[in-house]
C-alpha cells in the first residue's frame, strides 16, 4: 500500500493527459483504483501542479526572507510606481503573496488577489492579511464580479496550455478598463521545457505571436524588457497605440 501511495502522489504531479496514465500506470504497477485516483488528483487540481510542491516553494521564495532580493521585484515595482493612486490591480497567480503582490500593497494600490493552490491561498492571507484572495483557477474564476484598473500575472502565462494563454489573453481584455495597464511575463521566443518545481510542460508562444494575440484582443504591448532570470516582461495597455 505505501508503494502505490508513493506512486500515486509521485505520478499525479507528472501525468498530463489519459494516454500518459496509462503509461505510468503500466511502469508502476497501478491497480485500476490507484491510476482512477491518479487521474481524479489531475483533474481536480487547477494550481498546474504547484499545490502538490507548495511546501518546497514557500520555503524557497514564498516568505520576507526572500521577498526583497527576490527576481522579479525590481521590475514590478517600477511599473506599480508608474500607476495613479488608488488604482485597483487584480495580481493573477498571485502566489503566496511574497514576494510580487507585497509590492503592489506597498506602494499604496487597491490589491486583489487570485490563485488556485490552497496553501498558497493560506500563506497569502497570513502574509497579506486584509488583501481580497479568491482560491480558483484564472481561467475559471469570476475575478471579484469587476474591472480592474491595471492586472499583473507574472510566471503563469507559460503554466497552461496553447489554448489557455489564448483564453486568459481574453479574460485580460474583458476585465480591464479602457486604458487599463497589463504586466505579464513568459519568454522572449518560442519555447518548451520541464518547469523546475512541478516537472509539468510549460510552453511560451513567444514574444511575436504574444504580440499578436494581444493586439487580437485590443491589447497594445507598449514596451518590453528583461530581467536577471531572463523573463520578458510584456507592459502593455488596453487600447491602440495612436
Amino acid at each position: 500500500m505505501a508503494r502505490s501511495s508513493e506512486c500515486t502522489q509521485r505520478y499525479a504531479q507528472k501525468v498530463l493527459d489519459t494516454a500518459d496514465i496509462v503509461r505510468e500506470a503500466i511502469l508502476c504497477q497501478f491497480t485500476a483504483p490507484e491510476a482512477l485516483a491518479v487521474y481524479s488528483i489531475i483533474r481536480m487540481d487547477r494550481s498546474n501542479g504547484y499545490e502538490a510542491v507548495s511546501g518546497e516553494y514557500l520555503a524557497r521564495r514564498g516568505n520576507s526572507r526572500s521577498r526583497s532580493i527576490a527576481i522579479g521585484v525590481k521590475e514590478v515595482r517600477k511599473w506599480a510606481k508608474t500607476l495613479p493612486r488608488p488604482s485597483s490591480v487584480v495580481d493573477l497567480g498571485c502566489g503566496p503573496g511574497f514576494p510580487i503582490t507585497a509590492v503592489l500593497v506597498e506602494e499604496g494600490l487597491q490589491v486583489f488577489g487570485v490563485d488556485a493552490a490552497p496553501s498558497f491561498v493560506a500563506a497569502f492571507q497570513r502574509n497579506l492579511p486584509g488583501t481580497p484572495i479568491i482560491c480558483e483557477s484564472v481561467l475559471e474564476s469570476r475575478l471579484f464580479d469587476r474591472t480592474f484598473d491595471a492586472v499583473l500575472s507574472i510566471g503563469l502565462m507559460f503554466l497552461l496550455k496553447v489554448e489557455e494563454q489564448h483564453r486568459l489573453i481574453q479574460r485580460f481584455a474583458e476585465i480591464l478598463v479602457p486604458g487599463g495597464r497589463l504586466l505579464f511575463t513568459s519568454t522572449a521566443k518560442p519555447n518548451a521545457w520541464n518547469d523546475a518545481m512541478t516537472g509539468l510542460e510549460s510552453i511560451s508562444l513567444g514574444a511575436e505571436e504574444y504580440r499578436e494575440l494581444l493586439g487580437a484582443a485590443g491589447i497594445s504591448v507598449a514596451e518590453e524588457y528583461e530581467d536577471v532570470g531572463e523573463n520578458h516582461y510584456f507592459d502593455a495597455f488596453k487600447g491602440r497605440i495612436e
